[in-house]
């Protein structure tokens, strides 16, 4: 009865990660900003996604790489710097 990875997954584009990264054209994003933003959108995607069942019949959670296959490469840095581009015009 819940919803699908696919709507998870457009709320999260479209409510969260907007509430995460207002104003986001104006930050200093240092190592440590953004290790914590990665580390958080790791998270609701790892919750989103659910784990993986291996061929032995064992669940795993997703790696970091998988995740980022998942989004096709779409993730939170990527969003802010592209926010500051079209900020700049």
């Amino acid at each position: 009865m819940g919803l699908s990875c696919k709507s998870k997954l457009k709320l999260y584009w479209t409510l969260i990660r907007p509430v995460v990264t207002y104003a986001c054209e104006k930050w200093v994003l240092k190592g440590n900003s953004i290790q914590k933003l990665m580390i958080f959108e790791r998270k609701i995607l790892r919750k989103i996604f659910g784990p993986t069942k291996e061929e032995n019949g064992l669940w795993r959670i997703k790696t970091n790489e998988e995740l980022d296959e998942l989004i096709k490469r779409k993730n939170i840095i990527r969003f802010i710097k592209s926010q500051r581009l079209k900020w700049l015009g």
